[in-house]
């Protein structure tokens, strides 16, 4: 008979060459870490586009732009990921239908970012749109008294300023985003979350993997914390300390 996978598992190799199911869970924590990175940085550029688009669109686009926060944030976040998952593919499919084309075969790691980033996207419309309004506006009347032209005085004048601003908010949203990708496993996708459970599922030593998987939940969020310091310390050198 063969032997167990958890059996085999020198958790203290874990990083080096996981045997059996260590493998798989370190696999799912990669997808993971992919479906975040994706989602987040969809996310970023939907909001960036959202809060400019609040604050300085017109009256249809601000609306349109209300209408998709208020309601990405009212419906939990599993209805919004299983709606946009399986009624998304059934509209894809359905217009590559009427184009004349055949059933349209979508990744789930490409779905998995879809889905994340619209949610991202609306609660980063509002962090980046209350950033915005932070940035004093002599600083913007200042550059265009001396000529700057508007993408000049968004790139080397509001973004700067803005940025110490949106980075807390910006950095709570890159945790929900990790733990956001758990949710993706009611759709099938082998992200931590579901390789654990069908590794404690085959296994039945569900504390084992479930305390495994939680460890690799703090260590990617304790390493997240430290990089979010340094960024938030380079974005705000130079600012005098009120403490």
């Amino acid at each position: 008979m063969a032997a167990d996978p958890a059996s085999l598992i020198d958790w203290s190799l874990l990083a080096f060459d996981p045997p059996g199911w260590g493998a798989v869970l370190l696999a799912g924590l990669m997808n993971s870490i992919k479906i975040a990175i994706g989602g987040y940085s969809l996310g970023l550029v939907l909001g960036t586009g959202g809060a400019f688009g609040k604050l300085y669109g017109g009256p249809v686009t601000k609306d349109l732009l209300e209408v998709y926060t208020t309601v990405v944030r009212a419906v939990p976040e599993l209805v919004l990921i299983l709606l946009l998952y399986y009624a998304g593919t059934d509209l894809l499919n359905r217009l590559a239908a009427a184009a004349g084309y055949g059933t349209v075969d979508i990744s789930g790691l490409a779905a998995g970012i879809f889905v994340i980033g619209v949610v991202q996207g609306a609660y980063a419309t509002e962090v980046m749109r209350g950033a915005i309004r932070a940035v004093p506006p002599g600083q913007i009347e200042a550059a265009r008294a001396f000529g700057m032209p508007p993408l000049l005085i968004l790139w080397r004048v509001t973004f700067p300023a803005m940025l110490p601003h949106a980075l807390p908010g910006l950095s709570n949203l890159w945790l929900i985003a990790t733990k956001d990708t758990a949710l993706l496993a009611v759709v099938g996708f082998s992200e931590l979350t579901l390789v654990t459970r069908q590794a404690a599922g085959s296994t039945k030593a569900y504390m084992l993997f479930f305390c495994a998987a939680g460890a690799l939940y703090l260590a990617l969020t304790l390493v997240s914390n430290l990089v979010i310091r340094l960024i938030e310390l380079r974005a705000r050198r130079g600012w005098v300390s009120t403490r």
